[in-house]
């Protein structure tokens, strides 16, 4: 999270270092926990009011973050419209979308939904910023999105899908349109100078205000369940999952373009069944370990190094 302004260039950067290595780890394990904690936190209190916990607490954090280190703070409205973009791309829409979408659709299936997003990154970045995606990881988007959907299959095929679940995969797909417009909006603050943690601080505080709108008009009450696997959940979820995984998140944004940056939510899904094998007993069938090899294999030839 420094408070340095170097420009981003928009091409895909060739070379993938020990710090982006280390930066991609972080994103894949903390989000791949982050599913966990999620389920932890739903039946009691209404998911946009967990929401609104959580990034009330990573805004206070970053806001502290970004005081230690004088960080500057202060923009004008255009920048401030890019802000408030960021937090409605990334820290509401995005999340709202899943949760809800996630009430009517089988679990599985959002983890392979969300998987596309580094397939509509490259959409993306070719169409905003000119970054023209290459065969090699075109076909390393697809070896990994075929291997999530293979590591799921059991449970979507023991799956009824009917108009309500249907209506659950559209809220789905828009929730991952909405994370990867946020990872534009992301590129365009960077490309300006802003320094990530100021980027990142304001995005949090304008998605927070946009949650706490969206409770107010469905009239949901603001309560917190005062058990230990709530609070526990929501202290990692906001530390965590949010503080530290962003940072690092929109870091490789810039250091490795949106492409391979991306490829870390096809990777997480592995992550939380590993977690899943050992909490909840999950078995590992054999489409369930070819779509495993399928995720490596296609997580080598994004990220292999180039020339």
């Amino acid at each position: 999270m420094s408070s340095t302004s170097t420009l981003p260039t928009t091409r895909e950067a060739p070379g993938f270092g020990a710090l982006d290595y280390a930066l991609y780890a972080a994103v894949v394990f903390l989000w791949g926990t982050s599913w966990i904690a999620l389920h932890m936190q739903l039946g009691v209190v209404a998911p946009e009011v967990s929401l609104v916990w959580r990034f009330s607490i990573a805004t206070l954090i970053m806001a502290g973050w970004v005081a230690a280190t004088r960080t500057p703070m202060r923009y004008g409205m255009a920048d401030h419209l890019r802000f408030a973009g960021l937090g409605l791309t990334i820290f509401s829409l995005n999340f709202l979308f899943f949760y809800y979408g996630g009430l009517s659709t089988p679990s599985g299936l959002l983890a392979v939904v969300f998987s596309l997003a580094s397939v509509f990154n490259m959409l993306l970045a070719a169409a905003f910023f000119g970054q023209r995606p290459d065969g090699r990881r075109i076909f390393a988007a697809v070896l990994g999105f075929a291997g999530v959907g293979l590591m799921f299959a059991p449970q979507l095929m023991g799956s009824s899908f009917s108009g309500t679940a249907f209506y659950g995969l559209l809220l789905c797909i828009g929730g991952t349109l909405s994370f990867c417009l946020g990872n534009m909006v992301s590129l365009a603050n960077q490309r300006r100078g802003i320094p990530i943690a100021a980027a990142t601080t304001w995005g949090m505080a304008w998605g927070t205000l946009f949650l706490l709108v969206f409770s107010l008009a469905r009239g949901q009450t603001f309560t917190v369940e005062p058990t230990w696997h709530y609070l526990g959940a929501l202290a990692w979820l906001a530390t965590f999952a949010s503080v530290l995984a962003f940072a690092a998140y929109m870091t490789l944004l810039r250091r490795i373009g949106p492409a391979r940056a991306g490829y870390s939510t096809v990777l997480y899904p592995v992550v939380a069944l590993a977690i899943s094998t050992v909490v909840e007993g999950y078995a590992w069938t054999p489409a369930a370990l070819v779509g495993l090899a399928l995720v490596i294999v296609g997580n080598l030839v994004m990220l292999k190094k180039v020339g």
